[in-house]
């Protein structure tokens, strides 16, 4: 079961934007999955997040390039909403 969140931000998905996924543990439940979203979802640039539960990947839509220094946004949220960040994985 996935969730596809969009953070309400009043503006439309840049078609050109870049997106990532990340590995995330700890996701077993709904509401393991709506504070990782919640999390990830109130960075800046990003437009939309899917989180899976128990594969735990988590699917991040940016405006921005998701390079390094996103990754770091990525995990310091993940890492603040209690969940364990243990990388980004190939799409």
């Amino acid at each position: 079961m996935s969730d596809h969140r969009t953070p309400n931000t009043g503006r439309h998905p840049d078609p050109a934007a870049d997106t990532a996924v990340y590995k995330v543990e700890g996701i077993g439940s709904a509401h393991c999955q709506g504070v990782v979203t919640d999390a990830v979802g109130a960075i800046a640039d990003v437009t939309a997040v899917t989180v899976e539960i128990g594969t735990g990947l988590v699917t991040v839509t940016t405006r921005t390039e998701a390079d390094e220094a996103f990754d770091a946004l990525v995990a310091g949220a993940v890492d603040a909403a209690g969940y364990d960040f243990t990388g980004r994985v190939p799409a």
